[in-house]
């Protein structure tokens, strides 16, 4: 085994990886140990551990912005992933990073969100208030770790060490000097504490580049994709964008080269122009701080005082402008809240329904939950609903009580 996993690490690492870069052959390991695969690396293996998981599947019907039933154009929380994965494998390759590693916790970032997106998330959040709350990076960890059941010796996905301190560390270290600041203020996620017992994910230490890298990619794809949807449901238009400096540039230039474009071939120019300009930022200003470090390993990386993935100062303030945009013009927007609101009350009415009723809970997760004190029966039923699907969270409301939330 050890021959084996030797000759795949070798041939991967003459690929051009950086000596900084998750390098398979110095990989901490995983909880349980496993044979080595005979023509997978360890982070090949984790990318399509995670690509077979049921709850990579079920991201193809769980909202971005746009439930379902609004229309088959808007992205899902599948496309959004994948999206991630595309962008992050790009500058990783740019940068002698292990593109796999990075796609492989792109693929995985948002496993834990729940139906309806950010609006499921703080309904079931409300209702978990007297148990720990709920966090979607964390049940991310919950799943890989805990609820993905398919192997016979072990829960979750047995994901190795460098995958899992990415999902871990997704917005910086948990504790220390460094620590991000929703950690610092509710302190390290029960699932995760309970897990660095097991295994030391050292927490206060910043995660790989790759890991940033995939964080940095999600703010990317996010930023595009939303106002490519935005524009789509009309919740604001291309002159819209004007009211942002860099992008009335952007559309300035090509009302210049391509006078009289069409609205939906300008705005996808506009998005492929900004995605553009946001990677070669951030690649350039990372590769000014790698060279400012000059890291010999990984861990050189993760002993840094700040991150190294990163744009420049500039720039973050034009990704701030684009955010404080998508925030008044769509995540705010009316018919979004709307939408939304109910939304919540769907999710706040199932929780209180498998809560007081643990038996209307289906077969697999029944006979558990009646036989569990009020903490650990809230965790379940919010374990079982962050799984749910958009439609099935919806068809269950109905059978429930004989509500049906949305029109079609």
């Amino acid at each position: 085994d050890l021959r084996v996993r030797d000759m795949i690490c070798h041939s991967r690492e003459l690929r051009g990886l950086k000596l900084y870069a998750c390098l398979p052959s110095r990989n901490k390991g995983r909880l349980y140990k496993e044979p080595e695969s005979a023509h997978r690396d360890c982070f090949q293996r984790d990318r399509d551990r995670i690509i077979h998981s049921g709850a990579f599947r079920r991201l193809k019907h769980k909202t971005q912005v746009f439930i379902y039933h609004e229309g088959d154009y808007y992205r899902t929380r599948l496309t959004h992933s994948i999206e991630v994965a595309q962008i992050a494998r790009s500058i990783c390759r740019r940068l002698g990073l292990n593109e796999d590693v990075a796609e492989a916790l792109a693929l995985a970032h948002d496993l834990g969100h729940t139906c309806f997106g950010h609006a499921g998330e703080d309904a079931l959040d409300h209702e978990m208030a007297e148990y720990g709350g709920f966090d979607h990076n964390e049940q991310t960890f919950r799943i890989v770790t805990l609820l993905e059941r398919r192997h016979a010796e072990f829960d979750g996905i047995n994901l190795t060490w460098e995958t899992l301190e990415g999902l871990a560390k997704h917005n910086g270290p948990l504790r220390g000097p460094n620590a991000d600041p929703i950690a610092t203020a509710h302190g390290i996620p029960a699932t995760i504490a309970a897990f660095h017992q097991k295994m030391d994910l050292e927490l206060e230490s910043y995660a790989s580049l790759e890991a940033q890298v995939t964080a940095l990619s999600d703010d990317i794809a996010y930023c595009n994709h939303d106002i490519d949807d935005g524009i789509r449901a009309g919740l604001f238009s291309l002159d819209d964008l004007r009211e942002l400096p860099r992008l009335s540039e952007i559309l300035a230039e090509l009302d210049q080269a391509y006078p009289g474009l069409h609205p939906s071939r300008l705005v996808h120019e506009v998005i492929r122009r900004l995605i553009g300009e946001m990677v070669e930022n951030l690649v350039v200003e990372t590769e000014q701080r790698i060279s400012s470090l000059e890291p010999q390993s990984v861990d050189d990386i993760r002993r840094a005082e700040r991150p190294l993935v990163a744009f420049n100062s500039d720039f973050i303030t034009q990704i701030r402008e684009i955010r404080s945009f998508l925030f008044q013009r769509m995540y705010r927007h009316e018919r979004v809240m709307v939408i939304m609101d109910q939304a919540k009350e769907v999710v706040r009415g199932l929780f209180r329904q498998y809560f007081a009723h643990p038996e209307s809970l289906s077969e697999e997760w029944r006979d558990q939950a009646m036989a569990l004190e009020e903490p650990r029966r809230a965790r379940l039923v919010a374990d079982y609903i962050a799984g749910m699907t958009d439609r099935y969270a919806l068809r269950e409301y109905k059978n429930f009580f004989g509500i049906k939330v949305f029109e079609e």
